[in-house]
């Protein structure tokens, strides 16, 4: 089986960049030699007398089409080693719009316009430089448009399963379709401009018969495609019975009580945006688009209940059918969503209608106290989500889920510290023991599969929830999280304001030793995409592709202070010192507030896309800005140098800046 890129969640790595490299030089060499580098060529289309853009659009579609429905059906590739684009009606019909009038205008698409660029084409250099601009202003501007980009999104929807036809039959009426569109191209050339070369030719002729000979081949194999899309008009009669027979919904009491009994089977799903995501979901839920579904649910496929939920109950029962005709035989959804949630669940007694029998009066104050906290606040709790929460979570949060089997506390502070008490079910790890010397280079974190040794020692598994304890020194949780981040573990959280704040708040402290389960844990070696040696920071030093933020302290970063081989710091590199991001109050250390932080990495960074390399002495220091930037601020593409200045003070042919 060919395992892809995107399968591998590997698009950025390097290996992802030189294939891509290699195919867009393929693209380029392809689109000039078929005339596209010429608008007059382009814009034939339109007067009739060069069907080009055609011809070649058309034998990009069926060749991807039919090779890529061939392996789907023999089991060369499967359905999740490929992106599939979400449908998105409005938005798409509306871009398609703009596209075709600008085509039509200039005579150039961006694709077109780079080759015109390349051949040296002043009008695509204009039209560039315009699509450019246009993209500047949609990003400026994408607040006010994101419901437009949005309009219509009804998640991955294929054409064949909207027409009731198996993949199959659609793959063979496609080629017919191409076939026609082939031949109809050259007939139009002709009529129009006495052109039309191919037209009865033996080449269009053994071509024709070969996409057809092809289509129909697919379309008799056995087992045409995989994809259980493929058969969803199969599918409709049993999918309307269960709608019919009430079998798609779950109550929203049902819900609540199996939240509270720690059903492990469970796997509740808010599909609403993020933005209202943030402001109040239901403790447990995981934020998920509706597009990323199918992915995000694989490993849940007939595996224990799914639940969807959204405002009201439009867009999941839109999903939830989906997923049915995808296999999903476990996906339901949250009777009258999240109104009726707080409707039926979390509405006090006193404000309900009618008068409340006193067992369900008695529920309906146990649901509030488990859902909102103390019955002196209804202020919502935060949940925690695996993959999409910003890395930070409550004492409250942590304070509801002491009892999971699925999360697991992970304490920082020093031995004697955590002897004389910690939060319940903690284990004690010494940041220490994640490093050590790797490639002659002391204090480095340990390589992917000794960190997953580590993590199976204490008892921790992939769908395990870790939340890390810090006490004063917040780079001894990151340095942890970081590790976790080497070996492909995304369900983690830090415990914000750490030991101080949940002791501040009197919440349980324990001596006992926890229960502890080794396990194996499974080691993704192609998870770290963010670790970077000596050579690569050169290369962004000296061609200047990467902010270098060193985060030691100012004395150390200007050289004033000498701790290594050498003082000074790496050439074109700023200064932020971790300190900064920090403030303690009443003794407990925490980050400071997000906006503040925000404003002043925007001094430093570019924007949230620009190459961020964060580096230290050790890179102990450094794994606070890298998770704070990260996770807490959202730029996407931060590198950690784990060696940093104690590495490349070492190296005498490495060059140093300094400033008094």
């Amino acid at each position: 089986m060919i395992t892809t890129f995107f399968g591998s969640d590997a698009l950025g790595s390097n290996g992802a960049f030189l294939v891509a490299l290699v195919l867009g030089f393929g693209f380029g060499v392809a689109l000039e030699l078929a005339g596209f580098g010429s608008s007059r060529k382009l814009s034939g289309i339109f007067y009739f007398r060069d069907m080009t853009v055609l011809k070649v659009m058309f034998t990009a579609m069926i060749t991807a089409m039919l090779g890529l429905h061939l392996l789907l059906a023999v089991g060369v590739i499967t359905n999740d080693q490929i992106y599939f684009l979400p449908t998105v009606y409005g938005a798409q019909i509306l871009g398609g719009l703009i596209f075709g009038v600008g085509f039509a205008m200039a005579g150039w698409c961006p694709g077109t316009a780079a080759v015109g660029v390349a051949s040296g084409r002043l009008d695509a250099v204009i039209f560039l430089v315009g699509a450019m601009v246009g993209s500047v202003l949609f990003n400026e501007l994408y607040p006010t448009l994101a419901p437009v980009y949005h309009w219509g999104d009804v998640g991955v929807k294929f054409l064949w399963a909207a027409l009731g036809v198996s993949s199959n039959v659609f793959v063979l009426v496609f080629a017919w379709v191409a076939v026609v569109a082939f031949w109809g191209a050259e007939w139009i050339e002709k009529k129009v401009a006495g052109t039309g070369v191919y037209l009865g030719s033996r080449f269009l002729k053994v071509f024709s018969i070969a996409i057809l000979v092809v289509g129909v081949a697919q379309a008799i194999l056995p087992s045409a495609t995989p994809t259980p899309v493929a058969t969803a008009g199969a599918g409709e009669p049993a999918l309307l019975a269960a709608v019919e027979a009430g079998e798609d919904h779950i109550e929203p009491e049902e819900l609540a009580d199996r939240l509270m009994a720690g059903d492990k089977t469970l796997v509740l799903v808010d599909i609403r945006t993020p933005a209202e995501f943030a402001a109040f979901h239901i403790p447990g839920a995981v934020n998920v688009s509706v597009s990323e579904l199918p992915d995000y649910l694989a490993p849940h496929k007939n595996q224990g209940t799914i639940v969807l939920y959204s405002n009201g109950m439009t867009h999941p029962a839109q999903a939830r059918d989906a997923l049915a005709r995808l296999g999903f035989n476990n996906a339901y959804l949250l009777t009258d969503g999240l109104d009726g949630f707080m409707r039926r669940v979390l509405k006090p007694v006193s404000l309900r209608e009618a008068p409340v029998p006193s067992d369900l009066g008695a529920k309906i104050r146990a649901w509030r106290l488990f859902f909102l906290g103390s019955p002196k606040s209804s202020a919502p709790q935060p949940a925690l989500a695996p993959a999409e929460a910003n890395k930070l979570v409550l004492p409250e949060w942590l304070a509801q889920n002491l009892s999971r089997q699925d999360v697991r506390i992970i304490d920082v502070r020093p031995q004697p510290a955590y002897n004389s008490g910690h939060i319940p079910g903690a284990v004690r790890v010494d940041p220490e023991h994640l490093r050590g010397v790797v490639g002659g280079v002391s204090s480095m974190l340990l390589p992917g599969d000794m960190i997953a040794r580590h993590l199976g020692l204490l008892g921790i598994t992939p769908k395990t929830t870790v939340v890390i304890v810090p006490s004063e020194k917040l780079q001894d949780a990151t340095l942890v999280a970081i590790a976790l981040e080497r070996v492909g573990h995304r369900r983690y959280a830090i415990l914000d304001g750490g030991w101080e704040r949940w002791v501040a708040e009197k919440r349980p402290v324990d001596t006992a030793l926890p229960e502890v389960h080794p396990t194996e844990y499974p080691f993704d070696p192609k998870a770290d995409t963010f670790s970077v040696d000596y050579r690569t920071v050169l290369q962004h030093s000296e061609r200047r592709t990467a902010v270098l933020l060193d985060v030691r302290p100012a004395d150390a970063f200007s050289g004033k202070k000498v701790e290594e081989a050498r003082g000074g710091h790496i050439p074109g590199a700023v200064n932020r010192p971790f300190t900064s991001d920090v403030a303690t109050t009443n003794g407990t250390t925490a980050l400071k507030p997000v906006a503040e932080l925000e404003q002043a990495y925007a001094g430093l960074i570019p924007s949230k896309d620009s190459p961020v390399v964060v580096s230290c002495r050790t890179g102990h220091q450094a794994s606070q800005t890298f998770y704070v930037l990260k996770h807490l601020l959202g730029y996407r593409n931060v590198m950690w140098y784990d060696g940093g200045w104690t590495e490349w003070a070492s190296r005498p042919e490495l060059p140093v800046e300094s400033k008094p």
